[in-house]
């Protein structure tokens, strides 16, 4: 199969897993007990003012005809109107997709670090101490419960120490002109550095919360892959030639088991922007995960759906992507 054949199968194999998921999530928010009217409303509104809401809503509609409706709207590009806030969904998105996205991406790569160094060391010192101590942290840290071990950094770094702030993404007494939303990169482009620090204190607790809680699973699968590489016969001939173990497990054993580790990486990126949930509640982080625990608490239907939505397309995108360069490093993966 080449290249092109192979990323057409993958997206076209990924249109029916979105429209299955898409339809679950909508049967069950409306076969679970509650009612978004009324939860907005506190239920205190006469009938007539509920039942005119629900007829706006569309709620009041046979369930097949709302789905339909809901997907046409997707097609469209239309993720609906919050029930709460009257605002379009992708523009609430919008304004905490950046949030999510710095939080991630300093989480993924603190786990990514400790992951590839650790592990591969590890893999060198087969049941040496670093080994030992790389097994026990793995196990241990992987345990933990991600919102106990915020709430233990919150009450020892930010409560005892104070040396951090405890939620948030930035000081009230500190300002700064947003231009992308991404507030490092707003803070670098309008050169305002005391921003800049006062972010990274903000970002550094639950970026470091997430980050220790996924990086078990990377060191466990860096130190296998890389054990079993050095076990393998090009890593026995090219220590026979006087190449030093260090090169050798470096150059060549944890370059050939990042292979199958990609993969694992690619997907974690991606269930990481979908599932920091704890991690943003507990530190009050004003992302996508947050917000959607919001929604849910008030069944604000269109902005539950969409958010789910933009979820499982960027979780379907960035797998597309790793599976695509899982291809052109090992053309075996297209057969």
């Amino acid at each position: 199969m080449s290249l092109k054949d192979y990323i057409l199968t993958r997206i076209l194999l990924a249109i029916p897993m979105i429209f299955i998921l898409l339809a679950v999530i909508f049967f069950v928010l409306r076969i679970i007990p509650g009612d978004p009217v009324m939860a907005m409303m506190g239920g205190k509104a006469p009938q007539s003012v509920i039942d005119q809401k629900r007829h706006e809503l569309g709620l009041d509609k046979p369930i097949v005809v709302q789905f339909f409706d809901y997907l046409g709207g997707l097609l469209r590009g239309d993720l609906g109107t919050s029930t709460l806030t009257s605002r379009p969904v992708w523009n609430e998105i919008k304004d905490r997709f950046p949030a999510t996205v710095e939080l991630t991406l300093f989480a993924f790569l603190i786990a990514v670090l400790i992951g590839i160094f650790w592990g591969s060391e590890a893999a060198a010192h087969r049941d040496g101490f670093i080994d030992i101590t790389a097994r026990v942290y793995s196990v241990f840290i992987y345990a933990i419960p991600v919102f106990w071990f915020g709430l233990m950094m919150q009450y020892y770094f930010g409560m005892i120490l104070r040396w951090l702030p405890v939620a948030g993404r930035l000081s009230p007494i500190v300002s700064l002109d947003t231009k992308t939303g991404f507030f490092i990169i707003d803070s670098i482009i309008t050169g305002n550095w005391e921003a800049l620090i006062d972010v990274l204190k903000h970002l550094l607790m639950p970026g470091i919360t997430l980050g220790l809680v996924i990086s078990s699973i990377f060191l466990r699968m860096v130190r296998n892959n890389t054990i079993l590489m050095l076990s393998q016969d090009f890593s026995t001939a090219a220590r026979a030639r006087g190449i030093s173990q260090r090169r050798v497990l470096y150059k060549h054993a944890l370059r050939n088991a990042m292979v199958p580790i990609l993969t694992v990486m690619g997907l974690q990126l991606a269930i990481l922007l979908a599932g920091a949930v704890l991690t943003e509640t507990t530190f009050s982080w004003p992302g996508l995960g947050s917000y959607l625990v919001m929604k849910i608490r008030y069944r604000d239907f269109p902005a539950i759906q969409g958010t789910i939505a933009f979820f499982a397309l960027f979780v379907v995108i960035i797998s597309i992507i790793v599976d695509i360069i899982n291809a052109l490093i090992d053309p075996r993966v297209r057969y």
